[in-house]
């Protein structure tokens, strides 16, 4: 097997914008061989590297030249590799759902590994350490709500709070959410009862 040919024509398979790491690479060949394939790539401008482990078949355009993907896409990538579970930050997750107007300077992600940093085309991206419970129904909007509604905080989030969040999901994702109690803190479930008890009062 000739390993600088067989990852050559995996990156030419690789859908542009869409990272993907050495491990996916492993197949064709001793690390040591893989990685020289790689770096001849990189070279050449056909691949990015990320960060440690990382690479990108970027995206063209005719103004600006290489696109990076977006850090999220990155710490992707990432999280399937090492298999720990990475989450948007609070402060994010409230700004989509309405509850907050500031939009975060810094991308920072909430992971189950190991703090670190790394900079995609100048951008310093944060990864920050926290346990598995602080990243509550990972890959779900119910998950999202809740680390909202956390970051939010106790005195600010009211029956108004829930039924932004109501607004943000459609009603297979809300009924997770409010049904997901085990996963909130006693504040939190509390508003949420609170609120489920005026609609169905409103209802009847």
């Amino acid at each position: 097997m000739n390993t600088t040919y067989e990852v050559q024509q995996y990156v030419q398979r690789r859908p542009r914008g869409q990272p993907f790491t050495t491990s996916v690479l492993m197949k064709y060949g001793a690390r040591a061989a893989v990685d020289q394939a790689l770096s001849r790539l990189a070279n050449t401008g056909k691949i990015v590297r990320l960060t440690r482990g990382v690479y990108v078949r970027p995206e063209k355009n005719r103004f600006v030249g290489q696109v990076l993907p977006e850090p999220f896409k990155v710490v992707e990538a990432i999280a399937k590799k090492t298999n720990e579970t990475i989450q948007i930050s609070g402060a994010e997750a409230a700004r989509q759902f309405g509850l907050s107007t500031q939009v975060p300077t810094q991308p920072v992600f909430l992971t189950t590994g190991q703090s670190r940093r790394f900079n995609i085309g100048g951008l310093e991206v944060i990864l920050k350490h926290v346990s598995r419970k602080k990243i509550p129904l990972p890959e779900s909007k119910a998950g999202l709500a809740i680390l909202a509604l956390w970051y939010v905080g106790k005195e600010q989030v009211t029956n108004q709070t829930i039924e932004q969040i109501q607004k943000k999901l459609t009603r297979p994702e809300f009924e997770k959410f409010i049904s997901s109690k085990e996963h909130m803190p006693a504040w939190m479930s509390n508003t949420v009862l609170q609120y489920s008890n005026i609609k169905e009062t409103v209802r009847g």
